[in-house]
């Protein structure tokens, strides 16, 4: 391991050479960029070295797909990882400069929305922290999601600038490049069928190595940007026609410009076709690419590669595949079908019918022509094999991407114990009847290295004060924590630990126009904004708590933070209604004199990786809140609860397993089962009845409607009150109750201590680390060739 002088001097060097500045006249994004190369150095060796070691052991390699890889700065995780925080300390503190301040220059990497990317994101940290060789395959977005900013309360999206600003991770790979086509048409040419397009784009790779702990492996998340054939039209410029002749460029970027671009217009829908086929394309031509330069056979394919769908926007892997096999390299259909399902496997991520995609015959049939024909072919294969099945690949003029994707692989599965069996009953119940074995759970994690180690400083350091630092690559050592939840003193640095770290958030939040209490309760709910995940059933919840302290201000009221974290879609109108009465209420409360120390609502703009390790560490109570049945697994519940805040919840996806490993007695439950849920929704009139029965929910719906918060919000109480899908006026009272016994519980502040230590104890299972090896044990059948 470098020495402290090795890294300041590298530090010192890149300075100079790599950015031609000297110390004196260097601004921060200089040191951090130089610290990014001398850190960068360390990395390529154990690159270089677990490349090697995968050839020469002939290791099979996991290959994951993902639209999102949520991965945040990775300046950070690098130092972390390869042990050289206190080096790097050392080194600015010789320049009397931060590292904090150093690490917080870089910016955000726009790859992901939400806990999508951020799995994907997690899996790739744990892959190489145990050793397995694998790469990440995705898009890289110009501009990502969006960056949020508020305008009178409402959600104004812009271009994120990540790519504008420097930074040292990526290794542009101008050789690693494939045509990727579109459209055309199909013949029959010698007995081949040939696929022509009519047009094309180029795919050109950018590599980051991604650095497991303490160094001992590094593998790659590989990512496409979109080039044209044809740069610059010099003709057309010549001609005066200075727009056309740039026309190439700009239609081929406009391909990974943007994730999850607006689709509620054929052109939205034909571009996100476009992009999946994009990187799904790109990345099955370099897999093969790979594999031929070590085997002649491609029958050992199933043995060597293991490509894992993230959601089915990869699914149209199983269609190219099976084209490249039989179009490209002469394999009869039936037989490339049987090694592309070998080689594939389905993650489903959620239960939600307008999440499972499904693609218009019309738009595959002119943008993917031969695809289409495959899906067709895969089908008929598919009813040979099964000839009493009802299920088919299309339904109604759409080809099901769902259907689809579980017909492609050889295992599917969910993410939560609860989603896992859901899926079986629900969306894919017959396909599970006719491939019982298919489907297999394997419980989201996320990593401890980035979300305790890393985002929570201080709790980090009194857990290996405790217990050592064997934790950090195996979680489940928290477990011997749970005798210090009766320790006194560790109780007491345990909160101690939190309450600095509510401190350093009232700061942010007070700089960004909201001043809070650190020591009231910080009450988060950070996650993508949906009506499944019910923000509207905490914000009403809150506006019924205020009308309640209100008429009583003196009752002894339990002084609380709401905090709110999300973007919502560009095109989803309500989930940006929801945003709109968030901070339409937020002004109202904030600024009301009688309530003021006591109920405080912050909504700071622009949620990223970087703002959920700032609000995860000072959550002390974590709202999980879906309806039942309806959220797959969740990973903020799992990050949150292993920061010490404890959860009020349902009995949603991974809630189900965090409740069972931290106790009942540690977690406030409240709302219906999914069964009962599904019973609910059958009783006429089901939201006015619970209206009804419930003086406080009609109170602040009243006030809503009212205009109490401003006007404008009428849809939102219309929804609650009508069809109210999501059982928001159905869970509401016992919502209410829920949040009274947090507040009962929060009195007694060691109590609640004791009750967050345990938190910790018990969430040890929940680290990606047994996620990776669950894959790699039931899915994959690949080893790590690392010692771990």
């Amino acid at each position: 391991m470098p020495t402290k002088t090795d890294l300041r001097d590298d530090i010192q060097h890149h300075l100079k050479y790599s950015l031609g500045k000297d110390a004196g006249h260097a601004q921060i994004t200089d040191w951090r960029l130089a610290l990014s190369y001398a850190i960068r150095d360390r990395i390529v060796d154990p690159w270089f070295a677990s490349t090697r070691a995968t050839y020469a052991q002939k290791g099979k390699r996991v290959y994951y797909l993902s639209m999102e890889f949520l991965i945040g700065r990775l300046l950070e995780d690098a130092v972390v990882n390869l042990g050289l925080m206190d080096e790097a300390e050392a080194a600015f503190k010789a320049n009397d400069l931060s590292l904090d301040d150093v690490l917080g220059d870089e910016p955000d990497a726009a790859l992901g929305n939400g806990g999508l990317g951020r799995l994907a994101a997690c899996f790739l940290e744990s892959l190489s922290t145990i050793g397995c060789p694998a790469y990440g395959y995705g898009i890289r977005y110009e501009h990502g999601l969006f960056k949020q900013s508020f305008h009178e309360g409402r959600q104004i999206e812009s271009p994120e600038d990540w790519l504008t600003q420097p930074h040292a991770w990526e290794f542009e790979r101008p050789e690693a490049a494939f045509r990727i086509g579109f459209g055309g048409s199909v013949e029959e040419l010698g007995g081949k069928t040939v696929w022509t397009p009519s047009e094309a784009v180029i795919a050109e790779a950018f590599d980051t190595p991604i650095i497991g702990w303490e160094g001992r492996w590094a593998n790659t998340l590989r990512l496409w940007a979109a080039k044209p054939e044809q740069v610059f039209d010099l003709d057309r410029f010549n001609a005066g026609d200075y727009y056309g002749a740039a026309e190439p460029e700009n239609l081929a970027r406009t391909i990974s410009r943007v994730l999850y671009p607006d689709d509620t217009t054929d052109e939205g829908k034909r571009l996100r076709l476009k992009q999946e086929f994009f990187f799904t394309a790109a990345s099955l031509r370099d897999i093969l690419r790979r594999f031929e330069s070590e085997y002649d056979d491609l029958e050992l394919l199933p043995q060597k590669v293991a490509i894992q769908l993230n959601d089915t926007h990869p699914a149209i892997a199983g269609p190219e595949l099976v084209r490249l096999l039989a179009d490209e390299k002469g394999m009869p259909v039936e037989k490339a079908i049987e090694i592309a399902r070998g080689c594939l496997s389905y993650t489903n991520h959620t239960l939600l019918p307008e999440a499972l995609e499904r693609w218009s015959e019309g738009l595959m049939r002119d943008l993917l022509p031969r695809h289409m024909q495959l899906i067709e072919e895969i089908d008929a294969a598919h009813a040979r094999e099964n000839p009493s099945r009802g299920v088919t690949m299309t339904d109604d003029g759409d080809v099901l991407m769902g259907p689809l994707a579980f017909a492609m692989a050889h295992k599917v599965n969910g993410v939560s114990a609860l989603h896992t069996e859901l899926m079986k009953e629900t969306v894919f119940e017959e396909l599970h009847r006719l491939h019982p074995d298919r489907i297999v759970n394997q419980t989201n994690g996320v990593t401890p290295r980035r979300w305790v180690l890393s985002a929570n400083p201080r709790l980090s350091a009194l857990i290996t004060e405790a217990i050592g630092d064997g934790w950090v690559d195996d979680l489940e050592r928290l477990s011997k924590l749970e005798p210090m939840a009766d320790d006194k003193t560790f109780r007491d640095a345990f909160a101690a630990a939190k309450r600095a770290n509510k401190a350093d958030l009232a700061n942010y939040l007070g700089d960004r126009g909201t001043n809070v209490d650190p020591d009231a309760m910080f009450d988060v709910q950070i996650k993508r904004i949906h009506e499944y995940k019910r923000q509207h059933l905490n914000i009403i919840e809150t506006i019924a708590h205020w009308q309640e302290i209100k008429d009583n201000p003196g009752a002894g009221w339990v002084p609380r933070v709401k905090i709110f974290g999300g973007k919502a879609a560009p095109g989803y109108v309500f989930a940006k209604e929801i945003i709109h009465l968030i901070n339409a209420v937020a002004e109202v409360i904030n600024t009301d004199a009688d309530t003021g120390h006591l109920l405080k609502v912050a909504y700071p703009a622009n949620y990223n990786v970087t703002l959920a390790e700032r609000l995860i560490p000072a959550a002390e109570l974590s709202e999980q809140i879906s309806t039942a049945g309806k959220e797959a697994s969740g990973t903020g519940n799992m990050k949150f609860a292993l920061n010490g805040a404890l959860t009020v919840g349902t009995l949603d996806g991974a809630n189900v397993e965090i409740r069972d490993l931290v106790g009942a007695e540690n977690f406030f439950l409240f709302g219906m089962t999914a069964d009962e849920v599904v019973k609910r929704r059958e009783v006429e009139g089901h939201a006015q009845k619970a209206i009804d029965a419930d003086p406080r929910l009609k109170r602040a719906l009243d006030a809503i409607r009212s205009g109490t918060f401003g006007p404008g919000f009428e849809g939102i109480v219309d929804n609650v009150s009508g069809p109210d899908y999501f059982l928001v006026a159905s869970d509401f009272t016992d919502f209410y109750r829920a949040q009274r016994e947090v507040e009962k519980a929060y009195a007694d502040q060691d109590a609640w201590t004791r009750m967050a230590v345990l938190n910790t104890a018990r969430s040890g299972w929940f680290s990606s680390d047994r996620t990776i090896r669950g894959y790699m044990r039931d899915v994959w059948y690949s080893e790590a060739l690392a010692a771990e």
